[in-house]
């Protein structure tokens, strides 16, 4: 099903990484995401806000979902663990469908991350609550995952810093962000504090084709 269905979304995504700002992976050098994480090893949530989507016939609207990333040196070299959350509101054929969009397997962005992944630690149904309040972007699992990333201070009169840097989440524009205090995730014998940590977050538009 995932290879024949043609699909599309538009919304919002926000990461908070355990690297220092500014994240190494967007200066790589030698080639994209090469670089090693300031902390040796990359712990990084992403969560995304779905505001209007469809797979197929199939609406996704107001859905959320995350993926949380473990890489133990630098992303380009794979051997990622990877955690998926999705939003308890979605239906069976919903689940379905995020699942397959969001692990790459029905083509687009997530597709370009499906080869360096090793690891498959499962997926979970859980309340995903997903909010944007002025420049600010917040989400929240509970008891397992408080986010939340303000914009990097800069003298731009926007208050924001955009970059093209590339990235398949969002290749046009970027906004480089920082981590809030008691920024948090706990499973899968896991256990992350990102506070203060590089963020980044970006409107999202995705297709089924790259």
């Amino acid at each position: 099903m995932a290879d024949q269905v043609q699909w599309q979304l538009s919304g919002d995504y926000f990461e908070n990484c355990s690297c220092s700002v500014v994240c190494p992976c967007l200066v790589s050098t030698a080639a994209p995401l090469t670089s090693k994480p300031t902390e040796g090893v990359c712990n990084v949530p992403l969560i995304f806000h779905i505001d209007s989507g469809k797979y197929g016939s199939l609406a996704l609207d107001g859905l959320n979902v995350a993926l949380a990333i473990q890489t133990p040196g630098p992303m380009a070299e794979g051997n990622w663990s990877v955690a998926a959350y999705i939003d308890e509101r979605a239906d069976a054929q919903q689940t379905e469908a995020l699942g397959a969009i969001f692990t790459g397997a029905a083509g687009g962005p997530m597709a370009a991350f499906a080869p360096l992944i090793a690891k498959n630690l499962g997926v979970k149904k859980v309340p995903i609550t997903y909010r944007v309040e002025g420049k600010t972007r917040s989400a929240e699992i509970p008891g397992i995952l408080h986010m939340s990333v303000d914009p990097l201070p800069t003298a731009h009169p926007s208050g924001e810093m955009w970059a093209n840097t590339g990235h398949p989440v969002s290749p046009e524009k970027l906004a480089l962000a920082v981590g809030a205090s008691g920024n948090s995730f706990t499973d899968h014998g896991m256990r992350w504090d990102n506070s203060g940590k590089n963020g980044h977050y970006a409107p999202i538009r995705w297709t089924s084709q790259l």
